[in-house]
């Protein structure tokens, strides 16, 4: 896993972007989730979202995130009077992540932690949307294999739109805190 900026124009401005008109960050992703139903950008509309893309054999940035991301929502949910957060996992490892991989997975963090996979072209279409770059590295002796890719975690608003992003130097106190004051600002784009 490597720390890379999605785009320029995602690091801090994707959103102003989107909003006046011009081209965004994020986009419909049509994936499984860890029960196998289909599902897409559209079924989380009017909801909080914080969404981290990686993948199941990542032996330690991975879980360290999601973990992170977990704590953040845990945070979030002990304020009275907030909307719910809810936590997204996309896999960029289709080959290795199917869906009871992923729903293995994802058990191991929040409750309500969905974990999403697909078709290697649905994965991509998913990545590609988000500016996510994701590479696969040379296999092993026992064919195992470490995926590189950007080290995000996003915040979409209730109109599906990206609103911020998180790196690896943000602690969940502080993404807990952006997320607060994004909700306390949040105004939805007029279409």
């Amino acid at each position: 896993c490597a720390l890379l900026c999605p785009a320029p124009s995602a690091c801090g401005g994707a959103e102003r972007t989107r909003r006046a008109g011009g081209p965004g960050l994020g986009g419909d992703f049509q994936l499984l989730d860890q029960e196998g139903r289909r599902r897409c950008k559209a079924d989380f509309r009017g909801q909080w979202v914080l969404l981290y893309f990686g993948f199941t054999h990542c032996p330690d940035i991975c879980p360290e995130e999601l973990e992170k991301l977990s704590r953040a929502v845990r945070l979030l949910e002990r304020e009275p009077g907030l909307p719910p957060v809810q936590p997204l996992f996309i896999t960029v490892d289709p080959e290795r992540d199917d869906v009871a991989a992923v729903g293995r997975y994802v058990r191991d963090f929040h409750p309500r932690l969905l974990g999403l996979t697909g078709s290697p072209e649905e994965v991509q279409a998913a990545s590609s949307a988000y500016r996510v770059y994701a590479s696969a590295g040379p296999k092993d002796e026992e064919g195992d294999y470490i995926v590189d890719h950007t080290i995000f975690i996003y915040l979409l608003g209730p109109d599906g739109l990206f609103l911020d992003y998180y790196g690896r130097n943000k602690t969940d106190a502080q993404i807990a805190h952006s997320v607060r004051r994004h909700m306390e600002s949040y105004e939805p784009v007029l279409e």
